[in-house]
Parts: C-alpha cells; structure tokens; sequence
C-alpha cells in the first residue's frame, strides 16, 4: 500500500526535502496592497517592506485537486495542515476531503513552520517504508505530540506598526534591547521571559533543546529564520554538535509567520526520537 502526503506551504519544507520524500506542497495565498498573489511568487525581501500584507489559507478546491492528483497514484493520502488556531487551512482542507471521499484524512498538526515541517517528514517517512495509512497517521500524531517550535525576534518594531503590541512596550523593549522569545505549541503561542541580548536569546534557545533531551533518543531538528541564515547555521551547529542527529536542516520561515513578525526571526523546531517508543 502507498500513502501520499499533502501538506501546506506554511510548513516552509525546503524544496530539496520537498522533492526528496516525494511531498505534495498545496501553496497558501498573500495579498498585497489588495492583489492576491500566491506564496512563493516573490521573495521574502519583498514582503517584509511591502504594504498591507496579508495571509490567507489555500481554497477547498484546491486541496480537492491535489488530493486527487495523488490518489491516482497511491492508495491513500494523508493531508496535514498549520494550526487551525493559526488559518482556515485545516477547514479547507476537510471540505476538500469530504468532497473526494475515499481513503482521505486530514489531520492539525497543531503548529507551523519547521515543527508543521518536522511532522511532515515523519508521516512521509512511514510512507516511504510502506506503513499503511493508519501507520502514517500515527508517526504523524507522534510527533504532533512531541514537537517544540521556540522563536526570538530583534526586536518589537514589526509588532509595533502591526498593532500586536502596544507602541510603549515595543519603545521601552527596543530601548532596553530585550529580544523577545515565545513558543508556538498546540496551537498557542507562550511567551517566555525575554532575553537581554541577541546572544542571550540564542543561547536560550540552544538550552532549551538540551534541557529537552532524552537519554538515548536522537535528535529531528530544524534552524528557521527570516533573513537571517547567518544566525540559522550558528544555532544549528551549536545544537548539534554532540548530539546524534536523525534529521537536520535550515529553513525559512514562511510569510505566514513573517509578515507579522518582520526580518531577523530566528528560531528552532525539534523533537526528540526515543527507540523505546518506535
């Protein structure tokens, strides 16, 4: 039995692992300055000066067509989608199922960017082994249940003029150079106490996933930035420089994310691969 997967490009899975676990990307749209225009048409430089940018998740008909495109060459697809706390996209996607019918599920993974990512390779590689779609649904949902995604920004000023935050505490957090950390899991973002620093704020981050290890467990981890892959390679090499690796790579936010939070985003997704529980 062969399992498709069908993902969203808010996952932000750079194409080299797009292409290399066979993955179906259905892309989501941008508006900008009232045009809608699909993501991936421009680069990331563009949008972070454009004006009135905005998000929205792919249509129904949409994922309708990628599903059956893959259903005619698999026996089953598995669609996994951004936060539904995050987009419509999860909605869309199960109008879309509904609609086809058949050996189709659809499941939230809960998060986005280089986690959504993260869980994406997991299911297509229980695919790949042959797992049956129960199979690649649950190596999916193992890892939902595992994965962390912890991101700092440079500063508040994006959030600012975006109105997420109110002017005086972005002033003063600029003034003071805080650097501002949060989690996105289950589909809630978490702020933690902010960094003093640039470096302070990496060297958080990095902590975090060693506080996080499992004694014998191997390491699935992704560095993700916005214009900013000097710092990417930095944390990714610090992470990983003694741990056993199962999956590595350095990706780029996606505009979901980066519209709302600027350039110099700069994080890390990751999960940790205990053999006792495979």
């Amino acid at each position: 039995m062969t399992v498709a997967v069908i993902t969203d490009s808010a996952a932000a899975l750079p194409p080299a692992l797009v292409a290399q676990h066979h993955v179906t990307v259905v892309p989501m749209w941008l508006g900008i300055g009232g045009e809608a225009e699909l993501e991936g048409t421009r680069p990331l430089e563009e949008l972070v000066v454009a004006e009135r940018v905005t998000t929205s998740a792919p249509t129904p008909g949409e994922f309708e067509q990628a599903i059956k495109d893959c259903l005619r060459g698999s026996d089953g697809v598995l669609v996994l989608t951004i936060a539904g706390s995050m987009s419509a996209t999860f909605q869309a996607a199960l109008v879309a199922a509904d609609a086809v019918g058949g050996p189709v599920r659809v499941l939230d993974t809960a998060t986005a960017g280089g986690a959504e990512a993260l869980v994406v390779l997991a299911a297509a590689q229980a695919a790949t082994t042959g797992g049956a779609i129960d199979d690649v649904e649950r190596a999916a949902r193992h890892v939902i249940e595992r994965v962390r995604l912890v991101a700092t920004l440079p500063s508040l000023d994006h959030l600012v003029r975006s109105g997420r935050v109110p002017g005086l505490a972005g002033w003063a957090g600029n003034r003071l150079g805080i650097n501002p950390l949060f989690e996105f899991r289950a589909g809630n973002v978490r702020r933690f106490r902010p960094a003093l620093s640039r470096d302070a704020a990496l060297d958080r981050l990095v902590a975090l996933v060693r506080r996080s290890r499992v004694s014998g467990a191997r390491l699935h981890v992704a560095a993700l930035h916005a214009l900013a892959d000097e710092v990417a390679v930095e944390l990714l090499a610090r992470v990983t420089e003694h741990e056993d690796l199962a999956t590595a790579f350095i990706g780029e936010f996606g505009p979901v994310m980066v519209v709302h939070t600027g350039p110099g985003l700069a994080g890390l997704a990751w999960w940790w691969e205990d053999p006792a529980e495979t």
